[in-house]
């Protein structure tokens, strides 16, 4: 978890109370963050990444004034229009397609601001941003700028300019090869052969994002006054919260919020907006998961205590809360609000005995009887790509594809398994012959009904990859498998085109369809680019289960 480090003058200023250092203690391990220490004016907490906007004295000051009872309920936040935009072209979708940007004046920058601004910058990237691969963020100087600001991709030879902390200019390419920064995270623009970056009306380049701003006009100083922030990446709600839990913070700190005009391709928007969403609860859906016995006023109580609002049934959650997606938030927050030491301790009424999942005693025995036959096992990943599910394997198997994928190797949930192990077939040619594996895993599908959009299942499938495999080999490792575990089966004929028509069927077992086995179709090898014939199998394995 990360660790802030709060002034505690300044902490208690922001919170307008000073408290007694025993309670202070108290009170902040009750909040729901771990107190490291407190010593001399020094404060180290450290906060849970799912609540990014207490990662600064004035979020963290905010959450922890609202919890004692100092400055309770939601806060309110002026935004003005600054009839500034900035211009995001075409040519950044396929690289960090996109952005949420302000301006946030009147501030009085001192020493000791700069470092709280700097602290909450990177604890964002480091948090938040996923080490800037989710969101990378600038802030800049903007008596500096000249507007309109334009967010665009060029070659990097053509983007010149003088990184933070650099004597010389360089073009973006040798920023990832010379520079510290560009060391760190030129990984993350790996593979581009164009390169984000802002650049405003007279040619400046302000940053190159995730690597690094510029030092001419991407450094505040104490003589500071008007910022300019920037939240870059591929989730634009993922960045307007980001964006929203920074000017926030500087608005605390001082600040006048101004919102900023974005002209995307296709569309114009305007950030930041920190008008609350209103999310519904279910009074009965709290107490039963509370144990408690909380009516709608004592509900409502709770909330301003922990910063939110309540209109109607509804609670209204600040724009820089990234954590509260689900009822269930709602709760976590009403519990810490109520008060962890205000629950009374019960025994349960039941006693229990802890047992292994029947699941698991299955693929156990599933994997000692697959392992005595030297087949080897392995792992894969539940995230995969598109054309490994579908075009590689010759079939159109309806894939989930990922709203906002990062690359294109992994861009969508696997809905079966033996590309998984295909992939791990391509990847280990240079190994000698045979190649048998298996491998358990899970698999996603539509699903309407559930709460998420999405069924998931386990599966185990298996490949035999060498000279003289063939249906009647994979085959007899299946016969094995379920002669095992005593399940009997039949092979029924059906067409799949990733495997060799009249050499596929389907598993049945019990009157039901468990699995397909079958010869891979000699064009599936190629596409793989491998040289062997190749059988697999693969089974429902809560629907062996269920047949025993």
């Amino acid at each position: 978890m990360p660790t802030i480090h709060l002034n505690k003058d300044v902490f208690e200023k922001l919170v307008g109370k000073k408290l007694p250092l025993e309670e202070l203690k108290d009170r902040i391990s009750m909040m729901g963050t771990d107190l490291e220490r407190i010593e001399g004016n020094i404060i180290d907490v450290e906060v849970f990444p799912n609540r990014p906007d207490m990662l600064s004295e004035q979020g963290f000051a905010r959450a922890f004034s609202s919890f004692i009872g100092s400055k309770p309920g939601l806060r309110s936040y002026d935004v003005k229009p600054s009839g500034e935009k900035v211009i995001i072209d075409k040519s950044v979708q396929k690289v960090r397609p996109y952005t949420a940007c302000a301006i946030v004046r009147n501030l009085k920058f001192d020493n000791e601001k700069i470092i709280e601004v700097i602290q909450l910058q990177e604890k964002l990237h480091v948090t938040y941003g996923r080490k800037r691969k989710k969101a990378a963020i600038g802030i800049y100087p903007f008596e500096k700028i000249s507007p309109p600001i334009t967010f665009r991709a060029d070659p990097p030879e053509k983007i010149i300019f003088r990184p933070l902390e650099s004597s010389i200019k360089m073009d973006a390419r040798e920023i990832l090869s010379e520079h510290p920064t560009g060391k760190e995270y030129g990984h993350l623009l790996e593979g581009c052969s164009t390169f984000p970056y802002f650049i405003d009306k007279n040619g400046q380049v302000l940053s190159v994002p995730p690597i690094i701003n510029s030092h001419d006009v991407g450094k505040i100083t104490e003589k500071t006054t008007d910022v300019f922030i920037e939240c870059s990446g591929f989730d634009f709600d993922v960045l307007h919260t980001c964006l929203n839990i920074i000017v926030t913070a500087l608005h605390d700190m001082g600040g006048d919020i101004q919102s900023m005009e974005l002209e995307y391709p296709d569309r114009r928007l305007v950030t930041p907006d920190l008008r609350p969403r209103k999310m519904p609860f279910e009074l009965a859906y709290l107490n039963r998961r509370l144990g408690l016995d909380l009516k709608e006023k004592d509900v409502k109580e709770i909330l301003a205590r922990m910063g939110f609002g309540y209109e109607k049934g509804n609670a209204l959650v600040p724009a820089y809360r990234a954590d509260v997606l689900h009822q269930l938030d709602l709760a976590e927050d009403i519990a810490i609000g109520y008060g962890f030491e205000n629950f009374e301790a019960e025994i349960p009424r039941v006693a229990t005995v802890g047992e292994e999942s029947r699941v698991e005693v299955l693929k156990d025995r599933m994997a000692e009887c697959l392992v005595g036959l030297g087949i080897l096992e392995v792992n894969t990943y539940n995230l995969t790509g598109k054309k490994e599910q579908q075009e590689w394997m010759g079939c159109q198997t309806p894939v989930i594809e990922l709203a906002n994928s990062i690359s294109l190797d992994y861009d969508v949930l696997r809905a079966w398994t033996i590309p998984s192990l295909m992939e791990v077939l391509k990847n280990n040619k240079h190994h000698e012959y045979p190649h048998h594996l298996f491998g358990f895993g899970y698999v996603f599908e539509k699903d309407g009904a559930s709460e998420t959009g999405v069924r998931e299942s386990e599966n185990l499938s298996a490949v035999l990859c060498g000279d003289g495999v063939d249906l009647t080999r994979i085959r007899q490792m299946l016969d094995n498998l379920f002669r095992s575990i005593g399940v009997t089966y039949t092979i029924e004929a059906t067409a799949h085109s990733s495997f060799i028509p009249g050499r596929v069927g389907r598993i049945v077992a019990g009157g039901k369809e468990i699995g397909l086995i079958g010869e891979i179709a000699p064009g599936v090898i190629s596409n793989w680019k491998l040289e062997y014939p190749i059988g697999a199998f693969e089974i429902d394995v809560v629907k062996v289960l269920g047949l025993l």
